[in-house]
């Protein structure tokens, strides 16, 4: 019965939904290996990764144009798509009852001593494949943005569950005190929200939850003294809510009071700490032109170059969203603009690392929450693609990846 047990294979989907569960307990098996003192000589396997960033494409990127090249689409293109691969299949926008099978519109070429192919719309980031693993065989269940969204950050599609970031968080802290342990970047426009839950602490305590930073205007809403108010006095004001949450602590034991004490007094702290963090104009004008940042903008760029520097103070998991990829029309336009935004940072950022001795302690992973059709929504110029959770590429580099 035991055999039998263990023999059970796991589908993606549990995996995936149990991920950020494990990720919690190696955590605090961490931490607690560490108070003990045991010596990192008697661990099985010594852990690579320090860190994790995470750019994640909002709205789901093509996989079929961008990492997953599909030779068969292009020869067919055109033609009705045959009704055994579309039948019982649920759609989120096509309509038509026999849509057509969609080429993509770009050419795959071999890059780098791997040979993996990669779509012309990442030239440089073609030029690094060699630090990267694509895995081009993940599916999900939700082809609703929202829920897909929230399964592949919390590994559920219910509200409530904690983030990938607050279970690190969680776990390990931050090795900058005056930094948060998680933090979150967000570029590109797009109708489709992005909900403070797919960031979210869940049910453990607030204080792991995303931090918000930005690459224009205030770093961290509301983070400036109001006018009029020094840091002296912030201080003092501070000291008496902290006596006064005490005391409230004391006779109620509830935990997110202790949460609230520690979120004021990191944003105290970050008051100091975050201004200059997210100023890159402090960064040279080359390493600026190799990220193609621009201080005060808004971007993909700045906020793979902000990255870096987080990475760089000890911020333990670093949330890149790039609103933006769903592509139902024009992906020949759309996915060419936002490939284009967001190519160049992607490949900068892997190579600095690199440079820097930080990618093989980093773990980089690419994706968004699924793919898009191999058949057509719409047709001509105004084409695109609609959701596809069926199959849909991610990728993996550093943190001891091997591609």
């Amino acid at each position: 019965m035991m055999m039998d047990s263990l023999s059970h294979e796991i589908t993606r989907r549990q995996l995936l939904g149990r991920a950020p569960l494990a990720l919690g307990s190696l955590a605090l098996a961490s931490l607690y290996q560490a108070e003990q003192g045991q010596s990192a000589g008697l661990q099985h396997l010594a852990p690579r990764a320090r860190r994790v960033i995470y750019l994640f494409m909002s709205g789901g990127p093509s996989h079929v144009d961008t990492f997953d090249p599909k030779p068969t689409l292009t020869q067919q293109h055109g033609r009705e798509m045959p009704p055994e691969l579309i039948r019982n299949h649920e759609f989120a926008m096509i309509k038509e009852a026999r849509p057509k099978v969609k080429g993509s519109p770009w050419n795959f070429q071999s890059r780098g001593q791997s040979g993996t192919e990669v779509s012309d719309l990442f030239p440089h980031v073609g030029k690094v494949i060699d630090e990267i693993a694509v895995i081009r065989s993940l599916h999900t269940d939700s082809f609703n943005h929202d829920p897909a969204v929230m399964f592949m950050n919390t590994g559920s599609v219910r509200f409530g569950r904690p983030s990938m970031g607050s279970w690190l968080s969680y776990g390990l802290g931050s090795e900058n005190r005056d930094l948060p342990s998680f933090v979150v970047l967000v570029s590109g426009q797009n109708r489709q929200p992005l909900l403070d839950s797919y960031w979210g602490a869940g049910f453990l305590p607030s204080e792991h939850q995303g931090t918000t930073f930005r690459t224009s205007g205030d770093p961290v809403l509301h983070i400036a003294n109001p006018p009029g108010v020094s840091r002296s006095e912030r201080r003092r004001q501070l000291n008496l809510l902290k006596w006064m949450n005490q005391r409230r602590h004391a006779a109620v034991n509830d935990p997110e009071i202790s949460a609230r004490i520690a979120q004021y007094e990191l944003a105290y702290r970050m008051q100091v700490s975050v201004p200059e963090l997210t100023d890159i104009s402090n960064e040279p004008e080359s390493a600026r032109e190799f990220y193609g940042a621009k201080p005060g903008e808004s971007s993909f760029a700045n906020n793979c170059l902000l990255a870096r520097r987080l990475a760089e103070r000890g911020v333990g998991f670093i949330q890149l969203y790039d609103k933006g990829w769903d592509s139902h029309g024009s992906i020949q336009k759309e996915h060419s603009k936002r490939c284009q935004s967001v190519d160049q940072p992607i490949a900068a950022l892997l190579t600095d690392l690199r440079q820097r001795g930080l990618l093989d302690d980093t773990l980089v992973i690419w994706g968004g929450e699924f793919g898009r059709t191999p058949m057509s929504q719409g047709s001509g110029q105004g084409a695109g693609r609609d959701h596809h959770p069926h199959g849909f590429t991610m990728w993996l580099a550093g943190g001891g990846i091997r591609p």
